[in-house]
């Protein structure tokens, strides 16, 4: 089984994009095979950690596909490589809320047998760091922490201070990373500007990181952490096989996927899921591409930034006319989130592709958290009463007027409808991963060859 760890911490702002990208690109430029894995939803640390090994990003959330499926994702994510490193999300402890360990860090490092490097601010302390960690540490028996690196350490007096006092704590430590070392990648409203919009920027950023944990950590020893993780037992996730065991080989449709800079945001699985499925998968690009690719049967527009690239996006009338042609025409389309608003008549006042009679807008308020839901009206995408579990996060609203039905029902955290279901459309705010639900993507695929 493939060497493996995981990188948590504390607390979110603790450093752990900062060190996992770091360690993927100092190893990957060792020679070594790298596979990348992030815990949790995101899609935007997932492209930094692309980068930095030649891989797909992967994530592993056991809320939206469920913890039996962690492993197996894995296993299939990792197969070839000789090392695994997952970056953690939020603080180690943290989960889906108000439901125990679930989606956490530590539910995921104990699915994967994995152990864990922590990562300490140790800005504002010296001695209470080894009270930290031996809290950390002794919390749950089950996961086991492997060592510690230190970040935002101010000098090499406080360095010293900081190793002495976890000399104590039985807890190695792995590194140390100064303040003056750390490498800033620009944020804003959604968190990091994703790799498709800064790509020689964020060679140069993933490169400076490679350089400071290079610098600053053990790698030997962390390697050495990695490849004592026990063996993993379970099947790998294969997309290419269907429940009962047959692979499509009737007539392969093409499903264009859009990318680039406005769409940025796609699991990998959903694309390996369609051409398992049977489609010939095609990628473009919503701000530069100004037809379809040639004969696209289905359309699938996952999240990103529209409402940053709005005007580059009306702009490009030909394609929005071509969009809304194949749509109004009946092909399944699939939109999520930022798809959803690239359908809509206008967004902040700027025409977009008119499939949806409703207008969209950006808001102050964050719209963030895990959702059950069940599907409501019959769609490409879903029959009603499929049961999925999605995640939303967004900065927008949408004003519907009338001709579509609804997509989902959410029953947490609170009741209500969401989406839209319109002819062959399936427009919703909530991203989901296909592989809780393989049948989702067969559908899809079905339904363009139709």
């Amino acid at each position: 089984m493939v060497a493996r760890l995981v990188v948590a911490a504390p607390s979110s702002g603790s450093g752990k994009t900062t060190v996992a990208t770091g360690l993927m690109a100092a190893f990957s430029a060792a020679g070594l095979a790298v596979s990348p894995h992030k815990v949790g939803p995101d899609y935007i640390d997932p492209g930094y950690h692309a980068l930095a090994t030649g891989r797909p990003g992967r994530n592993l959330d056991a809320y939206l596909c469920g913890p039996e499926m962690v492993a197996p994702l894995f296993a299939h994510g990792a197969r070839g490589c000789d090392l695994a490193v997952v970056e953690g999300v939020m603080g180690l402890y943290d989960g889906a809320s108000g439901q125990g360990e679930l989606a956490s860090t530590a539910q995921v490092a104990k699915l994967l047998r994995a152990p864990v490097v922590l990562v300490v601010d140790a800005s504002s302390q010296s001695r209470s760091v080894a009270a930290l960690v031996h809290g950390f540490a002794s919390w749950d028996p089950e996961v086991r922490i492997g060592g510690v690196i230190l970040n935002k350490v101010g000098s090499a007096r406080h360095e010293a201070l900081l190793r002495e006092a976890l000399d104590e704590s039985g807890v190695p430590v792995l590194g140390a990373l100064g303040r003056a070392q750390q490498v800033q990648a620009p944020s804003r409203h959604l968190g990091l500007v994703p790799v498709a919009e800064r790509r020689a920027e964020a060679v140069e950023s993933v490169a400076a990181l490679a350089s400071r944990v290079r610098e600053g950590c053990d790698l030997e020893g962390i390697l050495g952490l990695a490849r004592s993780a026990p063996a993993l037992s379970g099947d790998t996730w294969d997309p290419d096989v269907s429940p009962d065991g047959m692979k499509s080989e009737s007539r392969r449709p093409v499903v264009a996927i859009a990318g680039g800079a406005a769409f940025s945001f796609s699991y990998a699985e959903h694309a390996e899921l369609l051409a398992a499925a049977g489609a010939d998968v095609v990628a473009f690009d919503p701000l530069h591409d100004e037809q379809l690719p040639d004969g696209t049967a289905g359309l699938v527009i996952g999240g990103g930034f529209p409402e940053v690239y709005a005007p580059g996006l009306s702009a490009n009338e030909p394609l929005r006319k071509a969009v809304a042609e194949l749509a109004l025409g009946g092909a399944p389309v699939a939109a999520e989130c930022a798809g959803l608003l690239y359908l809509t008549r206008e967004l902040d006042g700027k025409p977009m592709c008119g499939v949806l009679d409703a207008r969209a807008r950006m808001s102050e308020r964050l719209t963030l958290g895990y959702r059950e839901a069940v599907a409501v009206s019959d769609s490409a995408l879903a029959a009603v009463g499929t049961r999925m579990r999605g995640h939303e996060f967004h900065r927008t609203v949408v004003e519907p007027g009338a001709g579509a039905a609804p997509a989902w029902g959410l029953h947490a955290p609170e009741r209500r409808v969401e989406g839209f279901v319109q002819q062959g459309v399936h427009a919703s705010y909530l991203h989901t991963h296909w592989a809780a639900e393989p049948g989702i993507a067969r559908r899809f695929v079905e339904r363009c060859r139709a």
